[in-house]
């Protein structure tokens, strides 16, 4: 199975639209994740991911065989945590549990960390959503700790992790990412 990142294209938009209105997916998101997900939703996202892209921030599709099935990004913080980035993904139902999402982290955390001066490139899964925990260790994050009864999602008061990878735990080849790289 070939799976690439790829910069955000306006021709995206229906596959995106297509699997983000899976009421699954925004369940194990941040409220600024619409739902229900409307059409002009993904077009909203896609057109601002493209807009915004390298202004201390990645922003990527998530390919198989060539079909925009997710979505990752990290983003560069400011004051002082300008030397951290978080880490924020999602990917369509259908591909869950196949390994995906591992290897998109992975190269999105290498590209992240050649292009920009961070430390540190952090994520703040839910701890129910075991599927994203253990994404994170398998891609070598590791569990700083968890944040007990921190969110308020779905009517429900939840706990959460934070995970983190640091650049001198990530063994960079001396290769540079372009869009599209094969992963």
């Amino acid at each position: 199975m070939t799976v690439t990142l790829s910069p955000w294209r306006e021709e995206m938009i229906p596959a995106v639209y297509a699997h983000a209105r899976d009421p699954r997916i925004a369940a194990n998101l941040r409220d600024v994740f619409p739902t229900p997900y409307r059409y002009e939703d993904a077009e909203v996202f896609v057109r601002d991911c493209m807009a915004r892209e390298g202004q201390g921030r990645l922003c990527r599709a998530i390919l198989v065989e060539g079909e925009t099935v997710g979505s990752i990004g990290v983003f560069v913080q400011s004051d002082v945590y300008r030397r951290s980035a978080e880490l924020g993904y999602w990917l369509a139902v259908p591909w869950w549990g196949k390994g995906i999402m591992t290897e998109a982290v992975r190269a999105i955390c290498r590209e992240a960390f050649r292009a920009f001066d961070i430390v540190r490139i952090y994520a703040e899964p839910f701890a129910r959503n075991t599927g994203s925990c253990r994404v994170l260790e398998k891609a070598g994050f590791t569990l700083e700790g968890t944040l007990r009864r921190s969110v308020y999602k779905g009517g429900e008061i939840l706990d959460s992790r934070v995970y983190a990878l640091l650049r001198e735990e990530l063994e960079l080849p001396d290769i540079h990412t372009h869009g599209g790289e094969r992963l």
